[in-house]
């Protein structure tokens, strides 16, 4: 357990990673597959009548506690994770845009699309839990527990084919408006949840180790599929597993506005679409998900030195059936998880020609508490864009609800694009997070 709880602080040591996925050029104004991605309504803007993804890639992480700063420094990470009274929430999400095309025709926009997804977050986790089974203090005393939120661990990989096809509605010289729908089918390959709800007890740490005990009965969700079912820890199960059977379907429904003002390029160009509603349901030899109702008496406290070496949910599960702790009251051996809903808003705007400004929104359409869906973040950013044609520059500034606002930049030559949006933030000062993208695509007549 202990592994499973600081994997993911650990993890960004070594990795280049940051909050939301292609930050800054999914809005350009050299309108390709990345925007379609962003809102398929796009798809009837391309600004080339046919582009091919040859490779896309996103890697992203934000947390409430670690800073780059403390990447350098001698302290214990595992202390830095619980310190404080305020709940851990950290993310780690990658995304793989796979080979995809797209083509212009008249007044359509068509494309087939492919993406792989893996993630894992920490989410709302007491620290005092975390502290008393990571670093096993061996002193006199006692921390009262009282959640009211669902402490969730939880990691999925999925891939998904999308299929899109977008109009634009009306046009003159001054106005456009377009929609778009994507379909996705989707492939689930392994999911990993543990979501402890409303944990009312007490921590009592001794000479002899740390010792939970509840007050009140508390609710517990395990469930597992594919992989992450025999390691929760190991990343390179991510990546095995990321395209399962198909198994789910999804939805994006998308609208765009432009203003032109008379001229060929836009002025104004503004986007609303709901993304990701749909499930996918897991399938595996592997597969359990139950729920219980979790009692520890004072009789008979919990040993949390137990969870050491621990490092995935069935391990747990078993410590705690043997124990006597749970009491079954659901579950099933097949399950079904909700995508991340989002409703994304922007609105891209020509200031002078060549120069650009973007704000988007991005809200998370479904609550972090309930166990049967991959989470996502709330989202605000502005980018201002310098774009020459052949060469792009932009500069994103954003805020997220997990580790604030950071600065990054982004830059594409033709097709090749690479940018971060917190890099400059993460040389700048202590930032909680950090990312990189990159990836080519090719447009042509």
């Amino acid at each position: 357990m202990k592994k499973i709880i600081v994997t993911l602080g650990l993890f960004i040591g070594f990795s280049a990673l940051a909050q939301d996925h292609f930050s800054g050029i999914s809005t350009s104004n050299r309108v390709g597959i990345l925007n379609g991605n962003l809102n398929p309504a796009e798809f009837a803007h391309l600004s080339k009548k046919f582009e091919i993804n040859i490779y896309g890639m996103s890697f992203n992480v934000a947390n409430n506690k670690i800073g780059f700063s403390d990447l350098n420094s001698d302290t214990d990470l595992e202390n830095l994770i619980f310190t404080g009274t305020e709940p851990v929430n950290m993310r780690f999400d990658a995304e793989i845009a796979g080979p995809s095309v797209a083509m212009r025709w008249m007044k359509w926009g068509f494309a087939v699309t492919s993406k792989a997804h893996a993630n894992f977050n920490i989410i709302d986790v007491d620290p005092a839990i975390g502290d008393a089974i990571a670093n096993n203090n061996l002193i006199l005393n006692t921390t009262i527990l009282n959640s009211n939120t669902n402490q969730r661990l939880n990691g999925a990989a999925y891939g998904e084919i999308g299929f899109s096809a977008a109009r634009i509605l009306f046009e003159n010289d001054n106005h456009s408006f377009s929609a778009g729908l994507t379909l996705k089918v989707l492939f689930p390959g392994s999911y990993s949840n543990f979501g402890l709800n409303h944990l009312n007890g007490q921590i009592t740490e001794n000479l002899s180790g740390a010792y939970l005990t509840t007050n009140a009965p508390a609710t517990l969700n395990i469930a597992y599929s594919g992989n992450l079912a025999d390691s929760f820890t190991n990343f390179s199960d991510y990546g095995k597993s990321i395209f399962g059977g198909l198994n789910g379907m999804a939805t994006d429904v998308g609208f765009n506005y432009q203003w032109k003002g008379g001229s060929k390029n836009y002025k104004i160009n503004a986007g609303l679409a709901l993304k990701n509603l749909g499930s996918m349901t897991f399938k595996d030899s592997n597969n359990q998900s139950t729920n219980y109702v979790l009692n520890i008496p004072s009789s008979n406290p919990l040993d949390l030195s137990q969870f050491d070496n621990v490092d995935n949910l069935r391990e747990v599960e078993t410590i705690l059936l043997n124990d006597g702790y749970l009491t079954k009251v659901g579950g099933q051996k097949d399950f079904k998880v909700k995508l991340p809903a989002l409703i994304s808003l922007y609105g891209d705007f020509k200031i002078v020609p060549k120069v650009y400004v973007t704000g988007y929104l991005q809200r998370k359409m479904n609550n972090d508490d309930d166990n049967d869906q991959v989470t996502a973040l709330n989202i605000f950013s502005v980018t201002p864009r310098l774009n020459l044609g052949m060469f792009e520059t932009y500069l994103p500034i954003s805020n997220n609800d997990v580790s604030g606002t950071s600065v990054g930049i982004g830059f594409r030559f033709r097709g090749f694009y690479i940018g971060s949006s917190s890099i400059i933030t993460a040389i700048a000062n202590d930032s909680k997070q950090a990312d990189l993208y990159t990836g080519f695509r090719w447009a042509f007549l």
